[in-house]
């Protein structure tokens, strides 16, 4: 099975060492992995901010280096969300979204793919920690991405497992909110690590990197012990 990674912006700058392992746990199920280099941003930051004209030139691009592609696979569900948007995008150009729905079709965000598309539950993944995981607002609701990643964690063997309270509240990053919003963002964040402190979680698991950057940056500003990875780099421990 072929499948293009779609890195996305933070992953590609920020947390390079999550494409690496989301790389690492493909391969190991059977698939061969590409990365088309034509990828930037998919235009989301533009798009919230009201900017249609300036994101369809950015989509249009990133359909031309996904095209080739049978599966896409993205590390962030915010982002595969994203090329669900484009279709609304060219409404009133029916070439462009023929092909913006041809590749809504075939984008999944990474557990996603792994459940949905690949069948596995078990990655063969073992972390002895005690853990709990946000669930992200444009993955959940957006995506409709929910029992994937707590399928998957269930089988990390060594993994244990609490539930977030209130996680279905946003963590406040929001991409550009947490920027024209500072002080709501903040309250929210701050509520956030509030829920993960009452969990004693050693780990917060998060299947976003803007998310974890959001939180993980406002635990280390508290000082608080509690470490945050991605899902793919608690899917490839061994």
């Amino acid at each position: 099975m072929k499948v293009s990674l779609f890195i996305t912006c933070l992953s590609d700058i920020f947390y390079t060492e999550v494409g690496k392992d989301v790389v690492d746990v493909l391969e190991r199920l059977g698939c061969e992995i590409d990365f088309p280099k034509q990828q930037t941003c998919c235009g989301q930051p533009a798009y919230n901010s009201g900017y249609q004209k300036e994101t369809r030139v950015v989509a249009k691009n990133m359909i031309q280096a996904f095209e080739h592609a049978e599966y896409v696979v993205s590390p962030s569900g915010s982002c595969a969300a994203m090329f669900h948007e484009y279709p609304h995008l060219f409404k009133d150009d029916q070439e462009w979204k023929e092909r913006a729905k041809a590749l809504a079709n075939k984008t999944f965000e990474f557990t996603q793919f792994i459940v949905d598309v690949l069948k596995v539950k078990d990655v063969g993944a073992k972390l002895s920690v005690k853990a709990t995981y946000h669930t992200s607002c444009h993955m959940t609701r957006l995506l409709g991405v929910k029992e994937a990643p707590l399928i998957l964690l269930e089988n990390v063997e060594g993994l244990e497992f609490t539930n977030l309270p209130n996680k279905e509240n946003c963590c406040g990053f929001g991409g550009t909110f947490s920027v024209k919003m500072v002080p709501i963002s903040e309250q929210m964040v701050n509520e956030k690590v509030a829920h993960v402190e009452s969990t004693n979680a050693e780990v917060l698991i998060g299947a976003d990197c803007g998310c974890l950057m959001n939180i993980g940056g406002r635990i280390d500003r508290q000082g608080k012990p509690i470490k945050t990875m991605h899902i793919a780099q608690v899917l490839n421990s061994r």
